[in-house]
């Protein structure tokens, strides 16, 4: 757990009580409304490319493997995310990296706005460190380059663009997708 009390913007001081946390069983109806909100909010940015309905053993097995991330502000989840130690089949070969990959960050419309990839990203250096990993790693599908100029601001490195070679089992919205890759290489 992770608490963040204040935040400094320009000539102002954002006092906020922030909490970053596992998700638990108790969040499984938030999860999927946020997510659900997520890929209403893609269909009307980026039409071609949303999320599918992910499944609730996925979701329950990554609570119960501690790999999914919730962070709380105002006694709400304000955004949800979770994190892998491997990705083989989208970032391929890069995989043997030791990396920490982030996976399906969903913010509440209510705190839309508040930069909480920031967070994650100090989270994850945090993370990934703990964990003697040497990058933190995310992909997106589609050429949004709102989102790509909004990764690259919150520290991650755009490594390009590219289909996948294989998508066999993977979400829908990777099929025949462009896929983004991000990282950020941490100081050894």
């Amino acid at each position: 757990m992770r608490r963040i009390q204040g935040e400094c913007f320009k000539d102002k001081l954002r006092i906020i009580d922030m909490i970053i946390q596992n998700s638990t069983l108790t969040d499984l109806q938030e999860i999927f409304a946020l997510y659900k909100t997520a890929t209403e909010y893609q269909k009307v940015k980026f039409p071609s490319n949303q999320w599918p309905v992910f499944s609730q053993e996925l979701i329950e097995t990554e609570i119960g493997e501690n790999k999914q991330w919730k962070l709380v502000e105002e006694n709400k989840i304000a955004c949800i995310w979770a994190h892998t130690f491997s990705d083989p089949q989208i970032w391929e070969e890069r995989d043997a990296d030791p990396a920490i990959y982030i996976h399906r960050i969903a913010t509440n419309p209510t705190f839309r706005g508040r930069n909480y990839v920031s967070e994650i990203v100090k989270w994850s250096r945090k993370f990934a460190k703990q964990n003697e990993k040497k990058f933190i790693r995310l992909d997106t599908c589609g050429d949004n380059k709102t989102l790509i100029t909004h990764y690259t601001n919150c520290g991650f490195e755009f490594l390009g663009m590219k289909r996948l070679s294989n998508s066999d089992g993977l979400p829908r919205h990777y099929l025949n997708a462009e896929v983004c890759f991000f990282e950020i290489k941490l100081n050894a």
